[in-house]
């Protein structure tokens, strides 16, 4: 008589996080049949949190592996190029944009942030993970086998991994005692979206007048998204209520497409001011069965755009080693970090560079050069 076969538990994550990074390797994961559960801090699930966001080619590459890309090509704006402006607008140089995705995808893609954000979390949805909302992880406990977790909620599980996913911040970082925190680099920026000028199909920088950096990028056939770096503030003599008027003081130095943008920046609640910080784990990336991924593993300012690029791959790179190894040990998380670490190295030095040299007021810096060489690492596959 034959017995009757059984089939062997699935292996169990628990991400901690539901933001880019945290979101797709939920998506991954169920793909390949891993029972994961997604624990978010924000009872929206940051549905509607943010402005626009720049998708290079290397960020759309991963979210065609998700399974997003052709949604993200709907509802965001191509394009190929970038114009460096003078203050009053006048077009100084134009460059090609490399496609670091390759030829199959476009450069860039620009997009509305929350239409990202609800695209990842239908498809999160879609998937089977089991979610829950207004949640944070208070407690961790490993053994070999596993971790066990304590949630705010009162709950407990246990899971065969945890993936820290919770942001720059990170909560679960410190949990595990990674001691890396964000430093300020002393450059802040100003964000909000805005109706697009009709002529305006690229992204357009300025380089100067009252601002460091002042530049949009279109994010649809509608709209694009503004912003301004300046050097930072302190935040209690910036009441909220004052951003829009304060954004549109910014603003008045730059002409061109600006002259409309700045009448449009009226709401305060649409404007978001933020400080640049720079994190990078030099260290292992992993405690026991708790890895880091995203931004609570590393963060960069946004002067060449690759932040949300870089937590695509971390996600990418990981749950293709959780989904083709047999043993989730030590060497696979190690070797995680070993491929991770010098592209991103790469990538946060170079943004950090960029906007020290704006801070220093180098005039002589090699800025084409340095963005040149970055990309031409980010072509190869993580």
């Amino acid at each position: 008589m034959s017995r009757p076969t059984t089939r062997p538990t699935p292996r169990s994550v628990l991400v901690v996080g539901g933001g880019t990074a945290g979101n797709g390797l939920t998506v991954l994961l169920r793909r390949a049949g891993i029972a994961v559960d997604l624990v978010e801090a924000e009872a929206d699930w940051n549905a509607t949190a943010g402005s626009g966001i720049t998708l290079q080619g290397n960020a759309l590459r991963v979210l065609r592996e998700i399974g997003v890309w052709e949604q993200v090509r709907d509802l965001g704006f191509p394009s190929h190029e970038l114009a460096i402006l003078a203050v009053d607008g006048t077009v100084r140089h134009v460059r090609k944009d490399i496609r670091t995705g390759g030829d199959g995808l476009p450069a860039t893609v620009g997009m509305r942030r929350p239409q990202l954000q609800r695209l990842l979390i239908d498809a999160v949805r879609a998937s089977g993970a089991r979610v829950r909302l207004g949640t944070t992880v208070t407690g961790l406990r490993q053994d070999a086998g596993g971790v066990d977790v304590r949630f705010s909620d009162g709950g407990e599980g246990r899971y065969d991994l945890v993936v820290a996913a919770d942001g720059l911040n990170s909560a679960t970082r410190a949990l595990i005692g990674i001691e890396d925190r964000p430093a300020p680099t002393g450059m802040a920026i100003w964000r909000a979206p805005a109706p697009r000028p009709r002529h305006v199909r690229r992204t357009e920088i300025v380089y100067g007048g009252p601002c460091f950096i002042a530049g949009y990028c279109p994010t649809s056939e509608h709209t694009v998204y503004a912003y301004l770096a300046e050097r930072n503030r302190d935040r209690a003599t910036l009441p909220p209520s004052a951003y829009a008027e304060e954004m549109r003081a910014l603003a008045a130095g730059y002409g061109g497409a600006w002259e409309e943008i700045r009448a449009s920046i009226t709401d305060s609640a649409q404007v978001n001011y933020t400080w640049f910080d720079r994190l990078l784990v030099e260290g292992p990336w992993h405690r026991g069965r708790v890895v880091l991924a995203g931004d609570a593993a590393h963060c960069c300012p946004p002067t060449l755009a690759q932040g949300a690029a870089m937590s695509l791959e971390d996600i990418a790179v990981l749950a293709e080693l959780l989904t083709t190894r047999a043993d989730w040990d030590d060497r696979l998380f190690a070797d995680y970090r070993d491929r991770r670490l010098p592209r991103v190295r790469t990538v946060v030095d170079a943004s950090v560079r960029l906007g020290q040299w704006l801070l220093d007021g180098v005039r002589d810096a090699d800025v084409p050069g340095l963005i040149g060489r970055t990309m031409a690492v980010l072509e190869e596959q993580p």
